[in-house]
């Protein structure tokens, strides 16, 4: 599929016709030119970098208090985290759509507390996007990294602790580097999701706020241009591709 992918983007568009056999790099060269394409995906990856790090600030201490807590609820809090993957990315998009509204409960919240007197614009911003992107991955990255947790001995902790070293010390010269394989699948997996992102992007992001998925989407489904579109999937896909790898030796040099 990757190799037909490619080969379609090496054809020609003619409007009218679904394509037309060539070899031209022609699609490649409309992307890279046009700011606008550019600027789809500087934003892509920066909002699927945010996405990436958030999960994993706010994904790792919940983790860790899963993998390590004795409570009889354990199960139940496992299962608040997995129950939103039951539900559509569509359907917990519109959720955030009521949320963020002019008159949704964020904004009637802080202006009942009179900490705002107009509501805010959320809708249709890149926080939204991002916010509504952390809600979808959360649970990957928190599940990838307990599993991992869970499987680290807790004599190691408890010997760090006795050394003399406090929490952050041992999170960052013990922990990190033990669970070092768990981040690296979460960062992965999150980061691809995020980058290939499409419902909600489109709900809460609106038609001005163009990602690559979207756009792969309406070049192929509206536009017809199936070269184009396969030129704007093989790029999509390559720089997901370069960005894991970067990232992953990154993290593997700093805590290895």
């Amino acid at each position: 599929p990757i190799a037909i992918l490619f080969r379609y983007s090496l054809n020609a568009f003619v409007p009218g016709q679904l394509m037309v056999d060539a070899l031209t790099i022609d699609n490649y060269v409309k992307f890279f030119t046009d700011p606008f394409y550019l600027q789809v995906l500087w934003r892509t990856v920066r909002v699927a970098v945010a996405c990436t790090v958030f999960c994993l600030l706010f994904g790792f201490p919940l983790a860790y208090v899963l993998a390590r807590t004795q409570s009889r609820y354990k199960n139940l809090l496992v299962m608040a985290i997995v129950l939103p993957l039951f539900v559509g990315n569509a359907v917990r998009a519109a959720g955030w759509m009521v949320a963020f509204g002019s008159k949704g409960f964020v904004n009637a919240t802080l202006m009942g507390m009179g900490v705002i007197s107009q509501p805010l614009e959320i809708m249709y911003t890149e926080l939204a996007v991002v916010i509504g992107i952390i809600a979808v991955n959360l649970p990957f990255m928190v599940l990838t990294l307990q599993s991992v947790i869970e499987g680290i001995d807790r004599n190691v902790e408890e010997a760090a602790f006795s050394l003399g070293a406090p929490p952050m010390t041992m999170a960052r010269r013990v922990l990190f580097p033990l669970a070092l394989p768990g981040i690296l699948a979460g960062v992965i997996l999150t980061f691809i999701l995020a980058m290939n992102a499409y419902a909600t992007p489109v709900l809460l992001g609106g038609p001005k706020f163009q990602t690559m998925g979207p756009l792969v989407f309406s070049t192929f489904a509206q536009q017809n241009n199936w070269p184009f579109g396969g030129a704007v999937s093989f790029i999509l896909m390559t720089a997901t591709l370069i960005l894991t790898v970067a990232s992953s030796l990154l993290i593997r040099r700093r805590y290895a």
